[in-house]
């Protein structure tokens, strides 16, 4: 048994930035046990799985350690495989998911994802958030993330987050955030609860961070940097409950996954 296997950068420009995600297209959905062993061989922070399911595709996402419900850069490297490397000629591809029905567009030289809006309301911090982080935020919030919010970008790129303390959290993950010194606003993501210890670039957090930032400044359309060692660039658009979130992808290699009985 072979399954075609892909790795793109997302959120990138060229190859070595961005946030790798692997993308396997299949004709039909093997056991979840098979696509979970295959994430995990991967040892990336994401590999999509899709399958033609009438006039759209059906997605699925996994990390080395488990299924999540929404994924942002490894939708933008599954439309790259498709519009890029199997010929597919529309202008928008439908994407059938956990998280409902995700449209990515082509747009200029990006790839335009519809996402669903997750605006974030503020909340008591955990003692093990803030222990985690080993700094105190001007703010925290909370969506499926916790979101730490932090005076400056400088304050962002210096933390040095304790993964044990995150563990402990109730939620997938803690985004920290702050104004950027050239974008509208920088984050960091951390999620080692799902076998993420900081993930270069996540689209999916934008969900989040974008409703919150365009109520800050007054603005619905923003730019966005991850101020991961990779780092990676985003364009956010807030459209009602929905957020637009853009961005560019390259191929890093191609191949082939071999599986004996």
């Amino acid at each position: 048994m072979k399954i075609r296997l892909y790795q793109v950068d997302a959120f990138a420009s060229k190859a070595f930035s961005g946030n790798p995600a692997a993308v396997c297209p299949l004709d039909a959905w093997p056991d979840d046990s098979l696509l979970q062993a295959i994430a995990d061989e991967n040892n990336l922070s994401e590999t999509a799985f899709f399958v033609p399911d009438g006039d759209a595709f059906a997605l699925r996402w996994f990390t080395p350690t488990t299924e999540i419900d929404l994924c942002g850069h490894a939708t933008l490297a599954s439309a790259h495989v498709l519009f890029q490397l199997l010929g597919y000629a529309g202008e928008r591809i439908r994407f059938r998911t956990r998280s409902g029905e995700l449209v990515v567009e082509r747009a200029g030289a990006a790839l335009a994802m519809d996402f669903p809006a997750l605006p974030p309301r503020p909340c008591p911090a955990p003692p093990a958030l803030l222990a985690g982080l080993g700094a105190t935020p001007m703010a925290i919030l909370a969506a499926d993330d916790y979101i730490a919010v932090f005076a400056d970008e400088a304050s962002v790129r210096a933390l040095t987050p304790d993964f044990a303390c995150f563990r402990r959290l109730d939620r997938r993950g803690v985004v920290v955030t702050a104004p950027g010194s050239d974008v509208d606003f920088v984050s960091r993501f951390f999620a080692p609860k799902v076998g993420i210890a900081e993930d270069p670039v996540t689209g999916s957090a934008h969900c989040e961070l974008a409703p919150y930032w365009a109520a800050r400044l007054g603005k619905t359309t923003l730019s966005a940097r991850q101020v991961s060692r990779r780092g990676g660039e985003l364009g956010c658009r807030l459209q009602g409950e929905r957020v637009i979130v853009s961005g560019r992808a390259v191929t890093f290699l191609q191949g082939e996954i071999e599986l004996t009985p």
